[in-house]
Formats: C-alpha cells, structure tokens, sequence
C-alpha cells in the first residue's frame, strides 16, 4: 500500500491511516472531523526552519535541503516506525497537511523520507 498526501480539509473518507504532519493544529477542524490516528510531530520542520521558509528566507530547494537533513538527524521511534510498516501491509498511510500547496511544503520531502524508510514493507 502506498504513502499518499491530502490536505486535511478535503473531505473526510476512512481510506487509510490519517497522520497529521503539521507542527500547529489545522485552523478550523476539529478533533472529531479530523479522524486522526497519528500526530507525530517530531517528524515536521523545526520553528526555525518553518519560519526561514515562509518568510522567505530560504527557497524551496533550501528548506528540503535542511529538513531533509533534520529528518536525518531525527531518533524515530522505532515502536512507530514498526507499527506503520505492518499498517501499510493493509492500508495507505495518508499525510496530511493544512497547508495550501502541498508539493511546496514539507509533506514531500516527509513522504520521501519516509518511503525510504518504510521501504521493505512498499516493496512487499
């Protein structure tokens, strides 16, 4: 089963497992609408990082550079990383973002990284 990506407020379908990958709660949704199963923030942008980027600071290509390199610096919970490759084996992991343009955000970058760590289990 595949990692896909959603905006939090396109509608809401139980069609996989629902991870808020936001740092800040959604404006705007509640706890009922959202339907999460998963917010694992230690896996966004540091508020540094967030920050540089929305204030320009950094372009696009700069802050995948940096969040990459922070997703790499990350110690995951292996007991989380586990428990997403057996729930992929049955259903799609769907990332999802509040924010307006999710192919310029950090959910890529995140999708990616994870795919890569997941791995084993997507080529299944």
């Amino acid at each position: 089963m595949p990692i896909r990506m959603k905006r939090i407020y396109e509608e809401n379908t139980v069609d996989g497992v629902r991870i808020l990958v936001d740092r800040l709660w959604p404006r705007g949704i509640s706890k009922e609408n959202a339907a999460l199963d998963f917010w694992p923030k230690e896996l966004t942008p540091s508020t540094e990082l967030r920050k540089a980027y929305h204030e320009e600071v950094l372009t696009y290509e700069e802050f995948q550079s940096s969040y990459w390199e922070e997703l790499q610096r990350m110690t995951l919970q292996e007991d989380l990383m586990e428990e997403w490759r057996r729930l992929l084996k049955e259903k799609d992991l769907i990332l999802l973002s509040s924010v307006k343009e999710l192919e310029k955000s950090h959910v890529p970058v995140l999708k990616r990284f994870l795919e890569m760590r997941l791995g084993e289990t997507l080529k299944d």
